[in-house]
């Protein structure tokens, strides 16, 4: 691999946010447990290997192939500060409790663990959901493994994130059990009269045989609950979420990212599945003025069991780029992947899909598909959907489709008494409820399409 590197302000840049990730707060410790000093020495050397990687590293240009749809211009422009700790009262959560999960609910603000805000008590036993200063003793012995390790971690943003890595939200289930209550990862931006950085970051270990269901959010507190501008300076979250799904463990995961529309959204989910695992994902983008999402899969082991399923809305100047891989190395792996895109006004939407099938991974069965729904003259999107594929007996396909609204549709539903704010906003929730349904929520899928339909009048 070829590491161009870019001129010096662009370096220059990057260095002064490398600064102010490391200027992050230190995680808030229970003392019934705390960090042993080992643990302790291991999580300073991962976060001294990333800033040096960061250091050798520059920010991504529009000559660079992953970006070259995806201009930052607008993010570099601006000097962020790192986010102080934040407290908001418990009214502040409010908006985005989901009922189903209020007494499974761990919250961070800026990147910090808020006690007052959590609510664990209705999770069973066999499962750790807390920060990484709570972590048991019992637990940290294993945490080198997982911590920063799961492939794709040198890219410029997640080595950022780690090098400023104070704090994390884990969730921890052992083996064999089964989490039936879903579990809501919130994680809240609060922004400031200058612009911020926030670095949130996830850890989750699901072992052999285990069962969950989780929701990771990121939203913007003090808001009217669709993430709407209200004055603020703009902030950036770089968030990274690393997930190991062990042999034959089965994980339903949603991500759900409302943040401010002024706001930038850097985030990056890396998933190491095992043998006979299933992994499902939905991830939902409404909010930023631009953010992107790396999605990447890792095979470990055969015979796993893949989804993926994406909606990115965008409107106005916003631009929704998401960027998935999924790397198969061993046979009998199933992959399904759809994408939506739904973009109105001058906004801009970005789908890059790679599966890579090399000739280890005999009999894989892999399907991608993304469908963009353009409601303006000038939205835009930019489609790559790609199979990289060296085996020669596999089962694989991928496609992308782009359309409008169609006018007989909406003539016939006028023609029914239906009046055209009505009918159009009708074919828009049909578009989009192919993914909403998939969501583990029932008051989520509400939220959301609330989120759709705002965005679609």
């Amino acid at each position: 691999m070829v590491i161009e590197v870019s001129k010096k302000p662009q370096v220059s840049y990057l260095d002064e946010l490398l600064k102010q990730a490391v200027a992050s707060p230190a995680p808030v410790v229970n003392p019934e447990y705390g960090i042993a000093p080992p643990i302790a020495a291991l999580l300073q050397q991962v976060r001294d290997n990333a800033a040096t990687w960061v250091r050798e590293l520059a920010m991504p240009t529009r000559k660079d192939e992953e970006w070259r749809v995806t201009d930052l211009s607008g993010l570099q422009a601006l000097t962020f500060q790192a986010a102080p700790p934040e407290a908001i009262p418990t009214t502040g959560v409010a908006p985005f409790e989901l009922p189903e999960m209020a007494d499974s609910r761990l919250v961070f603000v800026n990147g910090c663990y808020s006690p007052e805000l959590s609510n664990m008590s209705g999770l069973p036993e066999g499962i750790f959901v807390g920060s990484l200063g709570q972590l048991p003793q019992s637990l940290q012995a294993d945490l080198p493994k997982y911590l920063g390790n799961v492939e794709g971690n040198k890219e410029v943003f997640t080595s950022l994130n780690t090098a400023g890595l104070m704090d994390a939200a884990v969730v921890w289930i052992a083996k064999d059990v089964a989490v039936d209550k879903p579990i809501h990862l919130l994680f809240m931006a609060v922004p400031g009269a200058q612009p911020r950085l926030v670095q949130p970051r996830c850890l989750v270990v699901a072992q052999r045989g285990s069962r969950c269901t989780l929701i990771e959010e990121y939203v913007v507190a003090d808001d009217d609950s669709c993430g709407n501008f209200k004055g603020n300076a703009p902030y950036f979250t770089n968030a990274v979420t690393e997930i190991w799904v062990a042999e034959n463990a089965q994980m339903t995961h949603a991500k759900i990212q409302r943040e401010s529309t002024n706001s930038f959204h850097i985030g990056k989910t890396a998933i190491a599945q095992g043998k006979d695992s299933h992994y499902s994902c939905t991830a939902v983008s409404t909010g930023g003025l631009l953010s992107r999402h790396h999605l990447e899969v890792y095979q470990q082991g055969e015979g796993t069991y893949t989804t993926l399923n994406g909606l990115a809305i965008a409107a106005g100047k916003q631009v929704s780029d998401t960027h998935s891989a999924i790397v198969l190395n061993h046979p009998n792996g199933t992959t399904k992947q759809l994408h939506k895109c739904i973009i109105d006004d001058a906004a801009q939407g970005v789908f890059n899909g790679k599966v890579f099938v090399p000739k280890p991974a005999q009999l894989t069965d892999a399907s991608q598909l993304n469908r963009t729904l353009l409601l303006s003259p000038k939205a835009r999107v930019d489609t790559k959907p790609q199979l990289e594929i060296t085996a020669d007996n596999v089962k694989c396909s991928h496609g992308a489709t782009i359309s409008q609204l169609e006018e007989d549709e909406l003539f016939y539903l006028r023609s029914r008494g239906l009046d055209p704010v009505t009918s159009r906003s009708l074919l828009i929730d049909g578009f989009a409820g192919e993914i909403l349904q998939e969501l583990p929520s029932g008051a989520l899928q509400a939220k959301i399409s609330r989120c759709v339909a705002c965005k679609s009048i």
